[in-house]
């Protein structure tokens, strides 16, 4: 299922909808598992709908950076300023990737309806933390937490989406109102990746700009 298939808009309107099934199952979880896999390019295609994309290399794309044994030119933790437009505000971020949890085979398979969509596979949630540092005040639901992607030893993992929305240390951005500058939320988006990833990246694409990039090593 492509990503592109989902506008901000209809993730907000089933964001709504889920918060009147909270006590619902786990399979109500609203699973998007995009294609696993990809290009390597650090952008998707052309169809992308989401703002702050770009086809541009990793910043800092080499052996240096990142923990021993990852790529990635920034280290958990190392912050990137950049800009991104919250409907009428354009707004500057210091963003900083802080940690990448990845579950279990057993604990992924609990995350979908059916376990063999999860075969071979394992989740992982990127917590990334944003400070709005100028341009204004963002008054609801921010968008550039969602920009997040992870990738497993090169390749764009499947997006599966609000799985992390209950996880510890996460802040649900749909309870995120009147960000002010100077505040911080950590927003977090979960991947699924191969079971066997040597290596993980958490990446962040400014639009027509750099595409910052944080290594991890796959635990």
């Amino acid at each position: 299922m492509s990503r592109s298939m989902f506008s901000r808009t209809s993730i907000r309107t089933a964001r709504r909808s889920r918060v009147l099934r909270a006590a619902a199952p786990v399979a109500v979880l609203a699973l998007a598992l995009t294609a696993c896999g990809g290009s390597d390019s650090g952008g998707e295609s052309a169809g992308k709908e989401k703002q702050g994309t770009s086809e541009g290399k990793p910043k800092g794309d080499s052996p240096e950076g990142g923990e021993e044994g990852a790529p990635g030119g920034l280290k958990a933790g190392e912050s990137v300023t950049a800009a991104f437009k919250e409907d009428d505000a354009k707004i500057t971020y210091e963003i900083a990737a802080q940690k990448v949890d990845v579950a279990t085979e057993a604990e992924t398979a609990k995350l979908v309806e059916d376990p063999k969509d999860a075969k071979g596979l394992v989740a992982a949630t990127a917590h990334v933390k944003f400070t709005n540092k100028s341009g204004g005040v963002v008054e609801s639901s921010p968008d550039a937490g969602s920009e997040t992607e992870i990738y497993a030893d090169g390749a764009r993992g499947g997006l599966l989406m609000f799985a992390d929305e209950s996880a510890a240390g996460c802040d649900d951005t749909l309870d995120i109102e009147n960000w002010k500058a100077g505040q911080s939320y950590t927003i977090c988006q979960t991947y699924m990746i191969p079971a066997n990833a040597k290596s993980i990246e958490v990446r962040w694409p400014e639009k027509g700009g750099a595409t910052h990039s944080w290594g991890f090593a796959a635990k």
